[in-house]
């Protein structure tokens, strides 16, 4: 047996306010929209992974999500945009990585990520 994917579901009432931070920020695509159930991906080939975190590192919340981006400063400058509030960072943390936290519409504590 192989797991073949993960997907992280949200529980919200509000399902089209996912397209505003998801979709118009970060640039995921509708893989499916049935109304109660909205799934947004990307055909980029991915890894598995989930994490099992005491703390978020540095000293931070342990994040809902972790969304890994090509370009975290450009990332940061369409969520400051979007007049979304980052909660922590930009910063360049000793294990590699360049990350800001954000909340989504849904006050899910998002960690977006580029490794250095």
């Amino acid at each position: 047996m192989k797991v073949r994917r993960i997907v992280a579901n949200i529980d919200t009432q509000d399902i089209a306010a996912a397209r505003r931070f998801y979709q118009d920020v970060l640039g995921l695509d509708v893989l499916m929209d049935m109304g109660w159930i909205a799934t947004y991906g990307s055909q980029e080939t991915m890894t598995v992974q989930i994490s099992f975190m005491a703390e978020g590192g540095s000293g931070t919340p342990v994040p809902d999500l972790s969304i890994e981006v090509d370009d975290v400063d450009a990332a940061l400058d369409a969520m400051k945009s979007a007049g979304f509030a980052i909660e922590y960072g930009p910063a360049d943390e000793p294990w590699g990585v360049r990350r800001f936290y954000v909340r989504d519409p849904f006050g899910r504590l998002v960690n977006i990520l580029s490794h250095r």
